[in-house]
C-alpha cells in the first residue's frame, strides 16, 4: 500500500507527518530545527529520499538544509555535523552563499528596485521562500529569494548561482508586497524542460522558455486598480500564488491580491474566474491531482482582515476550472475561527482518491482523503504553518 509523507514548515521548526494509503492515522515527527523559521520543505521528484529545506533566522541568517534519507538526518550541503555549531554553541548560519549578479545580463548595474514611496532601494538578500527541485535530477534545485530573484544549484545545494535574466524583466520597477518582495512560486513544465513559471509579490508572474536566460512578464488581463495607477501595467501586480496540472502546463490558475484568474495560453492572457466566491482575496491555490479542471482556494475576508469570512473556515472547490464554486466544510470549524492559510500552505497527493492538505496560522494541519468532501485535523497546536508539501511514496 502506498504511503504519504507531509512536509510542514512552521515559524518554529519543521515537522514530518506520515501515514499509509488510508490516511486515517498519522505519525508526527519533529520539530526539526526547533525555534527556526522553516519557510519551505520539498522533496525531489527524482529521488523521494532527497529533501531540501529553507531554514532562516534573523540572528543567524539563511541555511539550506538537505536530507538524503527522507528526513531522518539533515546537514547543510557540503558540511560535516561538527561544522554545524560555532564555538558559542549556536548554529553557524553561513552554510550557503547566495550572491546577486550585479549586471543582470544587461551590461548595466541593477542594484536598486522601487519601493512603496517611489524611491529606489538597494537589492538585499533576506531569505529563501521557495525551493523547487528538478523533475529529473536530484542534485538540481531552484530557489526563490527575497528580495525577488531566482537561484539555481546543480550540486545538491552546495553552491548557488543567480539566473540574472529575470531581474532584467523591468526589475527596477518591482516593489515589495506587505510580506516583502518575495519570489514565492516556481513551476516547472515537464513537457518543455526549458520552460518555467515564477511569481513575485508584488511584481507579477513571469515565464522563461530558454531555461532561465531570458524572461517575459505574463500579466496581461490582471487588474490592480488599488496598487497601480496604470491599468495596463506590465509589472507591479501582487500575485499571491499560481498553480498548474502537470498534464496541462499551458493552463495556469492564479490567486491574486483580489481576484482568482486562469490562463489557457501559458500566461499570455488571463481572465477572472472568481465567480460566486464569498471573497476573492486569499493566498493558496492548488489543482486536483487527476482532474485538471478541479481547483481549490481558501478565501479570507480582505487584505486587512486575514481571517475567513464569518469566522467559518471553508475551502472552496471548483470542478469547472473556476466561476462556479462549492464550499467544503465537513470537519472544519464553522464558528469563531480566525486563522489564515498562507500561500505555500496547501498541497495535494497523487493517490487514486486525491488527498488535499493545508495548514493554518493557528498551527493546525487539515487533510481530506476524498478530494475535499470531508476533513480531519492530522496535527494540532503546531507553531504557525508557513508551508505544506506532500509526497506519495510506494
Amino acid at each position: 500500500m502506498s504511503r504519504v509523507r507531509v512536509l510542514v514548515g512552521t515559524k518554529k521548526g519543521a515537522f514530518i507527518l506520515t501515514s499509509d494509503g488510508t490516511r486515517k492515522q498519522w505519525d508526527v515527527q519533529g520539530p526539526y530545527f526547533g525555534g527556526w523559521e522553516m519557510y519551505h520543505l520539498k522533496a525531489s521528484p527524482a529521488d523521494p529520499d532527497r529533501l531540501y529545506a529553507s531554514q532562516t533566522s534573523s540572528w543567524f541568517g539563511q541555511v539550506i538544509q538537505r536530507s538524503d534519507d527522507g528526513g531522518k538526518t539533515w546537514n547543510p550541503p557540503g558540511t560535516k555535523p561538527e561544522d554545524l555549531m560555532g564555538t558559542d554553541g549556536m548554529p553557524n548560519g553561513a552554510s550557503n552563499m547566495f550572491v546577486y549578479d550585479a549586471s543582470a545580463e544587461t551590461g548595466k548595474p541593477l542594484t536598486t528596485h522601487q519601493h512603496y514611496d517611489g524611491t529606489q532601494k538597494p537589492w538585499e538578500f533576506k531569505r529563501i521562500w521557495h525551493l523547487e527541485p528538478s523533475l529529473t535530477d536530484p542534485d538540481t534545485v531552484y530557489a526563490g529569494a527575497e528580495d525577488a530573484a531566482i537561484f539555481k544549484s546543480s550540486d545538491g545545494g552546495k553552491t548557488w548561482n543567480e539566473l540574472p535574466g529575470l531581474r532584467s524583466a523591468k526589475g527596477h520597477l518591482w516593489q515589495p508586497g506587505a510580506g516583502g518582495m518575495c519570489l514565492h512560486t516556481i513551476l516547472l513544465d515537464q513537457s518543455q524542460p526549458d520552460r518555467m513559471y515564477i511569481a513575485i509579490s508584488a511584481a507579477g508572474a513571469f515565464r522563461t522558455d530558454d531555461g532561465g536566460k531570458t524572461w517575459k512578464p505574463i500579466n496581461r488581463g490582471l487588474k490592480s486598480q488599488y496598487e497601480l495607477p496604470d491599468p495596463d501595467a506590465e509589472v507591479g501586480h501582487c500575485v499571491h500564488r499560481i498553480a498548474m496540472h502537470p498534464s496541462r502546463p499551458n493552463v495556469l490558475f492564479m490567486q491574486k491580491h483580489w481576484d482568482v484568474l486562469r490562463t489557457d495560453n501559458a500566461g499570455d492572457e488571463w481572465r477572472e474566474v472568481s465567480g460566486n466566491l464569498p471573497s476573492d482575496f486569499g493566498f493558496p491555490i492548488d489543482v486536483h491531482a487527476h482532474e485538471p479542471e478541479t481547483i481549490y482556494v481558501v478565501p479570507i475576508e480582505s487584505d486587512s482582515l486575514h481571517y475567513p469570512p464569518e469566522g467559518k473556515l471553508r475551502v472552496y472547490r471548483s470542478r469547472s476550472g473556476g466561476n462556479e464554486w462549492q464550499a467544503l466544510t465537513q470537519g472544519l470549524p464553522q464558528r469563531d475561527c480566525y486563522v489564515n492559510v498562507l500561500r505555500e500552505a496547501m498541497a495535494v497527493d497523487s493517490l487514486d482518491s486525491c488527498g488535499i492538505y493545508f495548514g493554518t496560522t493557528g498551527g493546525q494541519v487539515y487533510a481530506s482523503a476524498d478530494a475535499g468532501d470531508h476533513w480531519m485535523a492530522i496535527a494540532r497546536d503546531l507553531p504557525a504553518v508557513l508551508s505544506v508539501e506532500v509526497q506519495t511514496l510506494p
